[in-house]
């Protein structure tokens, strides 16, 4: 009697299939039968905030027509361990995840199952370039940005009273981001216009120059504040330091791998309702010097905590700028946006991304219930 093939267990979304799946499973396959567990829509949106790029009838059809695949089904837990229940069916011999996608979680789960539990290196396939889902999101579409600290600093109206500091972030289009939330959707909409879904060779600052202009041409009412667009042309983190003009005096950047890898791990991002429509977040304005000083002020801390990779003071620099804002532009606080502040405990700061609402974003290094993580854009298009 010989003995059984071993049984193998693998998980994952499989959304947008490339070459690096097919490597993994290929490698998983070699160690037994291959089971893929596959992450359903619902559970896709609740970890990720948005949908899957194909439905799980199709990404199931993908996976089960690749000749190494035994057996494939859709997971019908929850969460990061959404196959826990097909674990338990299945009963595999060995579960087999990439260095990327391992946790102490799936280790400690396969542990109280009795099945061993398997890291590979992310190895890309022969003659192919190394990929991920985001890597491949990120490259074909045009970023979206995130600003942290110190919102209103590129208004002249503002700065004129004191200088200070705005913290941008340009984070790659992993999901699809909700107009009117402060995720300057309306200057890209512009952007893509111009230069289609792709980020514009050349001198990244000169761009957002262009881009500022084509936002704002003479006799604009309301002149939409550079961050937006700089925040969209530049990769990684960035400080703009604003002294009473549209456009800042300076510009300090980061790309370093380590320091933008802490930051994607302590930020997260919870939905929340967009502003309303014809809402205007600046019909009343308490502008003084002293919580204007506040606000600059914010958006420094928010930089040196980022590069020295402080959580506590990121935290401090988020709250900061929300407790500026309710002093000198009350309207960009809603009550009802402060209800979902207040359903988020235990974290060292938190701010919304928009005036009256957008995403709640909160620093932290817990899990954060209903959240999903940005993916920042390292790569730099050009010298600026």
């Amino acid at each position: 009697m010989t003995d059984r093939k071993k049984k193998v267990m693998v998980s994952g979304c499989y959304d947008l299939l490339h070459a690096g799946h097919i490597a993994f499973l290929n490698k998983s396959a070699a160690f037994g039968e291959l089971h893929v567990c596959i992450g359903s829509d619902e559970n896709v949106r609740r970890l990720k905030g948005r949908s899957a790029y194909f439905s799980q009838d199709e990404r199931l059809f993908m996976i089960k027509n690749i000749g190494c695949v035994a057996e494939a089904r859709i997971a019908t837990g929850s969460g990061m361990l959404d196959f826990e229940p097909e674990l338990a069916a299945v009963r595999p011999d060995i579960f087999v995840v990439n260095r990327d996608g391992h946790t102490p979680q799936k280790e400690a789960l396969c542990r109280r199952y009795g099945v061993e539990y398997k890291v590979l290196k992310r190895i890309p396939a022969e003659n192919c370039l190394p990929h991920s889902s985001t890597d491949i999101k990120g490259e074909v579409g045009f970023p979206y940005r995130i600003c942290l600290a110190g919102g209103w600093m590129d208004q002249p109206w503002v700065s004129e009273l004191h200088p200070g500091s705005v913290v941008v972030v340009q984070i790659a289009p992993t999901i699809e981001f909700n107009d009117r939330s402060g995720m300057a959707t309306s200057s890209r909409k512009i952007a893509l216009e111009l230069w289609g879904n792709r980020l514009p060779p050349g001198n990244s600052v000169r761009n957002a120059r262009l881009l500022f202009g084509a936002e704002n041409p003479p006799g604009t009412r309301y002149v939409s504040g550079s961050q937006d667009h700089l925040g969209l042309l530049l990769p990684g983190a960035n400080r703009l330091v604003y002294d009473g003009g549209y456009w800042p005096s300076r510009i300090d950047s980061t790309v370093e791998p380590e320091i933008l890898a802490w930051l994607e791990s302590v930020i997260h991002l919870i939905p929340v309702k967009p502003r309303p429509d014809d809402y205007d977040p600046i019909r009343t304005k308490r502008l003084t010097v002293k919580w204007v000083k506040v606000l600059g002020q914010a958006g420094d801390l928010c930089w040196e905590s980022i590069l020295k990779m402080n959580l506590q003071h990121l935290g401090e620099s988020l709250t900061l700028t929300l407790e500026a804002w309710k002093h000198l532009l009350p309207c960009t606080i809603l009550p009802e946006t402060l209800k979902d502040l207040e359903s988020v405990s235990s974290y060292p700061g938190a701010i919304f991304s928009g005036s009256g609402g957008g995403y709640l974003i909160v620093a932290s290094d817990k899990k954060i219930n209903g959240a999903f993580k940005i993916k920042i854009r390292t790569a730099l298009e050009s010298n600026f």
